[in-house]
């Protein structure tokens, strides 16, 4: 495993936890800026901060990430990788580490780590090489780990991603960042070691042992938890684009190690800590404030910061020691002897006479590309005019772009109002039943007959939320056919709608005093009422005006 290298960054102003009234201030005008104006205006402060304060501690951050590649077999072996099998039932011969067993590289585990190089704007290396790194843990049975210490695959990448700030009342600001990718290696995963209490003894499972990973080192470019779980999130989603990993945290399919440490500006960088394998963005977020407000606290009471791994307990919220890290760990790199370099080529340098097979092109791969989430947000955007915030919610949910969009296509309402129902309603339906995009029971084109019914007139849109209601059902019904078995259609007798407004102003008088003497907000009391007895069908709008007329 790589270890991340502290580097000199643009630096957030921080604050420390000692319960002193002028640390409390610190915390408060640290916690607005970081919310409001994002990481960026932190760091523009950094002026300030040494004109008053050039002695407050600042945070540095970064990551290394474990990808699981998203491949039928294993790295150097042909075990299925399958989550949730029984245990030991996905073990060959060489994950076993027996005797006289050999790798084989796995092509599609290369061309993954080669389009997400891409992606990432890496350089991807023409000839990397594979090492052995040393350590003996029970769930690694060979006693070193497969890896590309040396010359990875690809080199000098860098992310973007945006962090979300609080903005005016209506909508959300977003800072644009970007970390700077070290490196992307090919590597082993190692077995799982699972603990018995009962019998006092520790298991091994290898089924998870020589699946491919690409880890991912990235650089002390961030500040804070909330700038690394957004730059983990893009992540997500660019793999999950691509295809190179499924991203699921909760499988262990994408697992962090966050590199933490302070220090103050124009000082050496301090003694870092590292929180291991962190399974959800948000508790990464968590860990990583946690452990920047613990150090802070240290080395301000006069303490020392020492360098360990730590682990997070998400039940407390606090990071707790796994073991020290003082003396030099010497994993003795050696060169893979089984493995020759790996070579990759372009169009222009590929042999002739090479096995098609036995080739992979890097100008390939690039012409392969998907369109990556920034640029499907902008697109987004850009076509249909919603607002950066609800592309962003669009792009997270698997699936949920496509259905948008055919809903657009399909209907003659504006993309403006097809998001408001795809967000809040269909997405609100979705997430309250832990069901995807695939699994709603209402398809575009039902969504979108609804929104055409909506936009003609022909119904309200209280009695719209009737109909969705009814499509969730699944029966197979249409909305124009739910509309004429339930008698939903909208009411365009005046009249009749001026006799219903009448009868509930004379039943509620205690109402219409209220109204009359400025309390404005019961009006909606009565406009309720009216819907009611209409069953939704009239219009409120209407219903509001005639009210009104009445009372004044």
């Amino acid at each position: 495993m790589a270890a991340s290298l502290v580097g000199v960054l643009a630096v957030v102003r921080n604050v420390s936890v000692k319960r002193t009234a002028r640390s409390k201030s610190l915390i408060s005008s640290c916690h607005i800026c970081t919310r409001r104006l994002g990481a960026s205006a932190c760091r523009n402060t950094k002026a300030q901060v040494k004109r008053s304060l050039s002695q407050e501690l600042v945070g540095v951050v970064g990551l290394e990430i474990h990808a699981q590649i998203h491949a039928s077999t294993k790295l150097f072996s042909g075990s299925q990788v399958r989550f949730s099998s029984p245990p030991n039932s996905l073990v060959s011969f060489f994950d076993a580490s027996l005797p006289g067993t050999l790798p084989v590289l796995n092509r599609r585990c290369v061309e993954a780590a080669v389009m997400t190089g891409l992606a990432l704007d890496c350089t991807i290396n023409k000839k990397s090489l594979f090492d052995r790194k040393h350590y003996f843990y029970a769930d690694l049975p060979a006693g070193y780990q497969i890896t590309q210490q040396r010359l990875p695959i690809a080199v000098d990448g860098r992310l973007s991603y945006v962090v979300p700030v609080d903005g005016s009342q209506k909508h959300v600001m977003e800072m644009e960042r970007s970390v700077r990718i070290k490196q992307i290696q090919l590597e082993q995963d190692s077995g799982k070691s699972l603990r018995d209490g009962h019998r006092s003894q520790t298991l091994i499972d290898l089924n998870r042992a020589g699946i491919g990973l690409m880890e991912l080192v990235m650089e002390p470019d961030m500040c804070c938890g909330e700038e690394a779980a957004a730059a983990v999130r893009e992540l997500q989603l660019i793999l999950q684009a691509l295809g190179t990993c499924q991203g699921n945290m909760s499988e262990g399919q994408l697992r962090v190690d966050a590199n933490v440490s302070v220090h103050r500006p124009g000082e050496p960088l301090g003694v870092r800590t590292e929180v291991k394998n962190i399974n959800s963005a948000r508790f990464l977020a968590r860990a990583i404030d946690y452990e920047l407000q613990r150090q802070m606290a240290a080395v301000e009471s006069g303490g020392t910061v020492v360098n360990e791994t730590r682990a997070f307990d998400f039940k407390s919220g606090q990071t707790i020691p796994m073991r020290d890290k003082e003396g030099l760990q010497d994993y003795r790199f050696m060169p893979e002897p089984n493995l020759p370099p790996l070579l990759l080529y372009d169009q222009q340098t590929a042999p002739m006479d090479a096995d098609p097979t036995q080739v992979i092109l890097i100008d390939q791969i690039r012409r392969q590309l998907p369109e990556l989430p920034r640029v499907t947000r902008e697109r987004l955007v850009k076509t249909y005019g919603i607002l950066p915030e609800h592309s962003f919610t669009l792009v997270n949910e698997d699936g949920l772009v496509d259905y948008f969009v055919s809903v657009v296509q399909r209907t003659r309402a504006e993309p403006r109002k097809v998001i408001g129902w795809v967000l809040k309603d269909l997405l609100g339906q979705l997430k309250q039943r832990c069901l995807s995009t695939a699994q709603s029971p209402i398809s575009p084109h039902a969504l979108a007959e609804l929104l055409d019914l909506l936009e003609a007139g022909l119904i309200s849109s209280p009695a719209a939320k009737l109909v969705f209601q009814e499509l969730w059902k699944g029966t197979g019904r249409s909305a124009e056919q739910i509309v004429e078995q339930q008698d939903l259609g909208a009411m365009r007798d005046r009249g009749e709608i001026e006799r219903i407004c009448q009868s509930v102003i004379d039943s509620h008088p205690e109402e219409v005093q209220a109204i009359k003497g400025g309390n404005r907000n019961v009006l909606n009391k009565l406009i309720g009422r009216v819907m009611k007895q209409t069953k939704g069908r009239a219009d409120p709008l209407l219903v509001r005006a005639l009210l009104e007329e009445k009372m004044s």
